[in-house]
């Protein structure tokens, strides 16, 4: 464990970070990675596989917003992310190997080219229970308390970092509902997530299918 710690600290100094912040991030994860086990993808992942960001949009991942027992309560059906500030159009780019479905989104799509803020997030691994079958209104109505449905750009963050750091193909035979709609005003869903690659979709919302059910994050 001290090991691990050493050289975690010295990824983080490598990136920028003050001896001080390196500390106290790696400090707040201790525990967390305790819990959560392979379901945590910590600040050293994100900095390897999605490195291009500012220590000051980074800083915030310091203080990790979940309590030991939401983590507890949490630990074998969701996976806790350090999500950097990364649109869906970056990681294709960053990945040098392909792992999204051919369909091409239009440039002028906004939650394509959104990049978010850095956050920890505490995300859903399968769609919400009883939620496949459902309109997206209905699906509103079974979203857990304390829970809200993600953004795409945070479901495809996760599910692809997932995959990257332990070869776990998440949704892979299913999809989810986002947040966010198209210009056309389709609901955009993802999942799919075989070989062929990561699909990235939209749907009415007045439709209801066997396989798109809704995601959902753990709110702070």
């Amino acid at each position: 464990m001290v090991r691990r710690e050493n050289e975690s600290l010295m990824e983080l100094e490598a990136a920028g970070f003050t001896n001080d912040l390196a500390k106290k991030i790696i400090t707040n994860q201790i525990e967390a990675r305790g819990i959560m086990g392979q379901n945590m993808f910590g600040v050293e992942e994100a900095i390897m596989y999605w490195g291009d960001f500012t220590v000051q949009q980074a800083a915030p991942l310091s203080k990790i917003p979940f309590s030991s027992a939401t983590l507890e309560k949490c630990k074998e059906t969701h996976i806790l992310v350090a999500v950097f500030p990364t649109s869906i159009n970056d990681i294709r780019g960053k990945i040098p190997f392909k792992l999204f479905y051919d369909k091409l989104w239009s440039g002028d799509e906004l939650f394509v080219n959104d990049r978010g803020n850095v956050s920890w997030e505490l995300v859903r691994k399968t769609p919400v229970e009883n939620s496949t079958k459902k309109t997206w209104k209905d699906q509103q109505m079974i979203i857990p308390n304390n829970e809200k449905v993600p953004t795409a750009r945070v479901m495809a963050y996760v599910i692809i970092s997932h995959y990257l750091a332990t070869g776990e193909r998440l949704f892979e035979l299913s999809h989810v509902r986002c947040s966010d709609v198209d210009q056309y005003g389709s609901r955009i869903y993802v999942g799919g997530f075989d070989k062929a690659g990561l699909d990235i979709l939209g749907i009415w919302d007045v439709l209801s299918l066997d396989d798109v059910g809704v995601s959902s994050v753990w709110e702070y």
